[in-house]
C-alpha cells in the first residue's frame, strides 16, 4: 500500500468545483491584485480568528518580516524566538537587521518553554515569537505576562496553526499581532504562496498595508521604504472557498490523531503531548525515536512517506555560523529524534491503520 506525506490533489478534488468557479470569477473579473478578493478574504478571515484587521501578503515570511518593520524592530534590537522551529522565524528577525535570541522548548509540547523566557530577556529585547508548532498553540499566558512585565511585544507565529485554539481563542489573536502562512501544504494552504498577518491594532494594519505596497496607501505617493508584498486576487478567492471547509479539515485531523494516539500507545515511540488548554489542529503528527533514521527506513520499504521536521535546527544552519550559540541540547536532540508521520484531511481509515501497524510491527519486533 501506498501512503503518501501529504495528499494535496485529493483535498483540492474535494472542491474542484468551488475552486474553478472562485478563478472563473477572478478571470471574468479582470483585477487581480489588490482587489475585491482579498478584501473579503481579509475580512473574513479576521472574522474567523477573532481579530479586526488581516493583511495579505505574499507569504509566512513576509508576514513575519512586515510585522517587525511594522513595530520599528531593526538593527541593535533582540526577539526571543523558539531554538525549534521552521528557520523562517528566525530569518524574520534577521532581515529586519535584529538578533535571534534562541529560548528552548517545553521537552514535550516542544513549543517554547515560558519558564525559559525571562533569563534571555536584556535591555535590547523588543519582542517575543512564539511558533505555534505542528499546529498546537504555545502556552500564551505565561507568554503574555512575561512581556508585559518588560514592555515587550508579542507577534505569533501561525504558519502551522490555523483554526487551533488556546483556552477557548483562536491562535492569531493571542498577542499584539500574528503572522501566518498560506503555502500549499499548510492547513489553509493556497495553489501557491500566500501569507498574511492579523491584529486587532489598527495602527499596525494599516502600516502593514503600505509596508506590502512600496510603501505606499495613495498611487505614486510613499510615505515608506516599502516591499512588493501583495496576496494576488486569485490566490485570495481560492483561500475563501478553502476558509469554507477548514473546520470540517481541521476536525477530520484531528480525527486521524485520535486514532493515532490510541493505537500508538505504549508502544516505545514517544507521542504528541496535548496540554489540557490545548485545541490544536494537527498539522503535523511527530512522534520521537532513538531509532528514528532506522523507523523511518522501515516505513519507506512499505510505502509509508514520512518527513523531519526539522533535521537541522536553526543554530546549526551554515547560515548562522557567523556566531557561535548557546548550548541548545533539546533543540539538538529533538532534530535527532523526530519523525512526522502523514496526517491530511483525506487520509482513509485503511490507510491509517496500515500506518499504525507498520509501527507497531517496527517497535516490536515484527518485521
Amino acid at each position: 500500500m501506498r501512503v503518501p506525506f501529504l495528499d494535496l490533489k485529493a483535498a483540492n478534488h474535494e472542491l474542484r468545483s468551488e475552486l474553478e468557479a472562485a478563478f472563473q470569477r477572478v478571470l471574468d473579473s479582470g483585477w487581480f491584485v489588490m482587489g475585491p478578493e482579498l478584501e473579503a478574504l481579509e475580512t473574513e478571515f479576521a472574522d474567523y480568528c477573532g481579530v479586526d484587521y488581516c493583511v495579505g501578503v505574499g507569504n509566512g515570511l513576509e508576514a513575519l518580516h512586515l510585522l517587525l518593520r511594522a513595530y520599528g524592530i531593526g538593527p541593535g534590537d533582540e526577539v526571543i524566538v523558539p531554538s525549534n522551529t521552521f528557520i523562517a522565524t528566525w530569518l524574520a528577525v534577521s532581515q529586519c537587521g535584529a538578533t535571534p535570541v534562541p529560548v528552548e522548548p517545553d521537552s514535550e509540547t516542544h513549543n517554547i518553554d515560558p519558564l525559559r523566557i525571562t533569563a534571555a530577556i536584556t535591555p535590547r529585547t523588543r519582542a517575543i515569537i512564539p511558533v505555534h508548532l505542528y499546529g498546537q498553540p504555545a502556552d500564551m499566558d505565561p507568554i503574555n505576562e512575561i512581556a508585559g512585565r518588560h514592555g515587550l511585544v508579542v507577534i505569533e507565529d501561525a504558519a502551522q496553526a490555523q483554526g487551533a485554539r488556546y483556552k477557548g481563542r483562536r491562535v492569531g489573536s493571542l498577542g499584539h499581532a500574528a503572522g501566518t502562512s498560506f503555502y500549499p501544504g499548510k492547513n489553509l494552504g493556497a495553489l501557491g504562496d500566500g501569507g498574511a498577518i492579523l491584529t486587532s491594532d489598527r495602527a499596525i494594519a494599516d502600516k502593514v498595508r503600505r509596508l506590502r505596497n512600496y510603501g505606499s496607501e495613495i498611487k505614486y505617493q510613499h510615505e515608506l521604504i516599502g516591499y512588493n508584498s501583495r496576496l494576488d486576487e486569485l490566490q485570495a478567492a481560492l483561500l475563501r472557498a478553502k476558509l469554507r471547509m477548514l473546520e470540517a479539515w481541521n476536525q477530520r485531523r484531528a480525527d486521524i490523531a485520535r486514532t493515532f494516539q490510541q493505537a500508538l500507545a505504549g508502544c516505545g515511540v514517544g507521542l504528541p503531548h496535548v496540554p489540557e488548554w490545548a485545541d490544536p489542529v494537527w498539522h503535523l503528527y511527530v512522534i520521537r525515536s532513538p531509532e528514528r533514521e532506522a523507523l523511518q527506513g522501515f516505513l519507506r520499504e512499505r510505502g509509508i512517506d514520512t518527513m523531519i521536521h526539522y533535521p537541522i535546527p536553526p543554530h546549526r544552519q551554515r547560515c548562522y555560523a557567523y556566531r557561535s550559540w548557546d548550548d541548545l541540547p533539546i533543540a539538538d536532540r529533538l532534530a535527532r529524534e523526530v519523525l512526522s508521520l502523514p496526517i491530511y484531511p483525506t487520509m482513509n481509515p485503511v490507510q491509517v491503520a496500515y500506518l499504525t501497524d507498520a509501527v507497531n510491527n517496527f517497535t516490536h519486533g515484527r518485521f
